[in-house]
């Protein structure tokens, strides 16, 4: 395990996740996010999640969603899901309206991981979380051996995702939920 030290904030990093923890006022650190592979438990959860972070032209369904693999950060607190991230695998190196719809196109053999989307609630943005779940994934990914990571956004999150590490590779042919998308790469 490994620690690093900024301001109040130590965050601390394992194997299977990384969470940020915040110095209270009593001195006392306390871990506010479990970052882990969501439950069964958790699906109607998350769908809510993806239906209040994107709109309805670009959510996915519940029954996608429930279809999915999802890594999530629980709120140590509430309980309830803060953020999450969800993608699927394949051979493909680019990113299709089709991923979006049909999780039969899942390959869990494939070279490359097809981020569908991550969504951090609106109380819990600006906190560094959507960069939290995405370094995470990272690792999950890289330790299975994955080469590629690829995602869709649209023109005001480019810069967020450049500072995640990822590379704008122009315009995107996907047209999902009737949007101008970027396609972004991140090479693991």
């Amino acid at each position: 395990m490994t620690e690093k030290r900024a301001e109040n904030t130590t965050e601390k990093t394992t194997r299977k996740m990384t969470v940020k923890t915040t110095e209270k006022e009593s001195g006392r650190t306390e871990e506010r996010f479990e970052i882990r592979l969501i439950r069964q438990a958790e699906v109607r959860e998350a769908a809510e999640a993806e239906r209040l972070c994107f709109p309805p032209n670009e959510a996915g369904t519940k029954e996608v969603v429930r279809d999915r693999a999802f890594l999530v950060a629980v709120d140590r607190e509430t309980g309830k899901i803060a953020g999450y991230l969800n993608g699927l695998v394949t051979e493909e190196s680019t990113l299709r309206d089709e991923f979006f719809k049909q999780t039969d196109l899942h390959d869990p053999r494939g070279a490359n991981v097809m981020i569908l989307s991550l969504g951090v609630l609106p109380e819990y943005r600006r906190q560094g979380l959507a960069s939290e779940l995405m370094a995470c994934y990272v690792r999950q990914e890289r330790e299975r051996g994955r080469r590629m990571l690829v995602l869709t956004c649209l023109e005001e999150k480019v810069e967020m995702y450049r500072k995640m590490g990822f590379e704008d590779k122009g315009m995107s042919q996907s047209c999902w939920g009737g949007e101008s998308w970027h396609e972004m790469t991140y090479i693991l």
